[in-house]
């Protein structure tokens, strides 16, 4: 009768809530993979800030041309590899910029620390997981946001003075712009807001799961 039918209408949503929430799952987790890569490619990448292109006239020295980041300057010479300057292999920041270069490698321990919490789905509760993932994520997009703030207030230093001319003070570049690891570090922190989001959203779909589970099973004959 009637209540057979709605106990299979039931279970038959409670399989597509379970599929469709495995899919989102998935997704999402590829998505934080990602992100982890690309918190390396902005720690490491000497690109947060260049030289614009400006028309040379003569009578004098050319000016610099290069780009810089949080742990090396790189100058454009005739070889057409640019010679860099930095402690990139021994992860020792530019004096000026170690502030926003703690910020970024906690930022990226928090998100691969989200990766590693993958593992957790096999022995731990998923909503439990989720949460934990989520709010690693929220800290790592904090941190980044400090990272981006911290940056350009940084620039009154002699590493950018040499690359961007005496016009530099905070927040003003001088002769430079900012480049595409500095704009990609902005992004990070608006896919961090979306991955935690979702993270949210999924534990507590896992926990209505739980609940609806768990009336289903009491309400069995």
């Amino acid at each position: 009768g009637l209540p057979r039918h709605s106990s299979e209408v039931a279970r038959l949503y409670q399989t597509e809530f379970i599929r469709s929430a495995r899919a989102v799952g998935m997704l999402w987790a590829v998505c934080t993979l990602c992100f982890a890569v690309i918190e390396v490619v902005i720690l490491i990448q000497p690109s947060w800030v260049g030289t614009r292109e400006l028309h040379y006239r003569g009578g004098g020295p050319a000016p610099p041309t290069g780009t810089l980041g949080l742990f090396e300057v790189c100058m454009e010479m005739d070889w057409p590899v640019p010679e860099c300057r930095g402690s990139l292999h021994t992860l020792t920041p530019l004096p000026a910029f170690q502030s926003p270069a703690v910020l970024v490698c906690m930022s990226l321990t928090m998100v691969w620390a989200s990766v590693g919490c993958l593992c957790l789905f096999r022995f731990c509760n998923a909503a439990t997981v989720y949460k934990i993932c989520a709010w690693l994520q929220l800290t790592a997009g904090f941190c980044l946001v400090l990272a981006c703030v911290l940056f350009p207030d940084s620039w009154a230093c002699a590493e950018m003075r040499a690359l961007c001319g005496e016009g530099v003070s905070s927040f003003s570049p001088g002769n430079c712009s900012v480049h595409w690891a500095y704009i990609l570090a902005m992004l990070g922190v608006l896919d961090a807001g979306i991955l935690a989001t979702l993270a949210f959203v999924l534990g507590n779909r896992q926990d209505a799961l739980l609940v609806y589970l768990g009336n289903d099973f009491e309400t069995e004959p």
